[in-house]
């Protein structure tokens, strides 16, 4: 399933730590590795853990291809509000809440079940008038952030401490959706107030925890670390598939057409050598072929 690969490409999904942010993980791989080209597949604010696919060397070039939906399990603290929409922040308020059932918790979390409008904290990385909202808000700015479409698919109590006024959600969401808001927003609805006590992101990308390995200890040099990657085809399983033959890899590197593609109605396909070596990705042209749009192992 996976690959030492004595040129960089592919994918490793980091377990990342909190206190560290994921631009932290990504300089961590790239000394490591000493290579420059390393991404990673959705920013993780510092406090949260959990799953942040890497795409090492040309795999960066597949990120767009990778399925958006991510999942989440968290707690909320009810009672509070803050600055930031989560218990790092400066507190801005504090109320009683009502005694609450599991029932009346279900039915509340309901609301946001489905295409919802969502506005991002006043601490996110939403770009207003060419700046971070992050560093706007940290000057003391107030900003009226408009409102996002972002789809909630699955929305999941698992637990409820009337004691300590919390509650742990599963949360299965489109990309772009903040589980901060969702907090702000629940405390809203119920009347008292709310914000994000913990969280943890379990799959991102079409890649689960169970995959996800700790971030490797930094290099004493550059390039002088080991990690072990994803092949970048793994990572693609939702694609179709079109093996080459010896002939068309030298087309296919040269950047020509490839007929026959497939049949079907696939945006991309994954292009492999008869060996099962990954060599890009294709999209259909329209005439029974596909048109090279990422070439690894590209020629002059």
């Amino acid at each position: 399933m996976a690959c030492t690969l004595t040129a960089p490409i592919g994918f490793a999904v980091i377990d990342k730590p909190a206190g560290i942010t994921s631009h932290t993980c990504v300089a961590r791989i790239r000394r490591v590795l000493g290579i420059r080209r390393v991404g990673h597949g959705g920013t993780l604010d510092p406090a949260v853990t959990g799953v942040l696919p890497i795409a090492v060397g040309q795999a960066t070039r597949l990120l767009p291809y990778l399925p958006g939906e991510k999942t989440y399990r968290g707690v909320i603290q009810l009672g509070i509000t803050t600055n930031t929409d989560d218990l790092q922040g400066d507190e801005l308020s504090r109320q009683s809440v009502p005694d609450l059932s599991s029932e009346t918790l279900d039915q509340a979390l309901s609301r946001f079940l489905g295409a919802i409008s969502q506005q991002p904290p006043q601490v996110s990385a939403v770009h207003v008038d060419g700046e971070r909202a992050y560093a706007r808000a940290r000057r003391g700015e107030q900003m009226e952030l408009a409102a996002r479409p972002v789809t909630i698919h699955q929305l999941r109590l698992l637990g409820w401490s009337a004691a300590q006024a919390r509650l742990s959600v599963e949360v299965h969401c489109s990309a772009g959706t903040y589980i901060r808001s969702l907090a702000r927003d629940l405390g809203a609805a119920l009347g008292c107030g709310g914000c994000l006590a913990s969280l943890r992101r379990t799959q991102a990308l079409g890649f689960h925890d169970n995959q996800a390995v700790a971030l490797p200890a930094a290099a004493d040099e550059v390039g002088k670390g080991e990690m072990t990657l994803m092949r970048p085809e793994l990572a693609l399983p939702h694609l179709p598939k079109r093996l080459l033959s010896a002939s068309e890899q030298l087309d296919w590197s040269c950047g020509r057409r490839i007929a026959p593609g497939i049949s079907g109605a696939a945006d991309a396909v994954v292009v492999l050598s008869d060996g099962g070596r990954m060599l890009g990705l294709g999209v259909p042209d329209g005439e029974d072929g596909l048109k090279p749009k990422v070439v690894f192992e590209a020629r002059g």
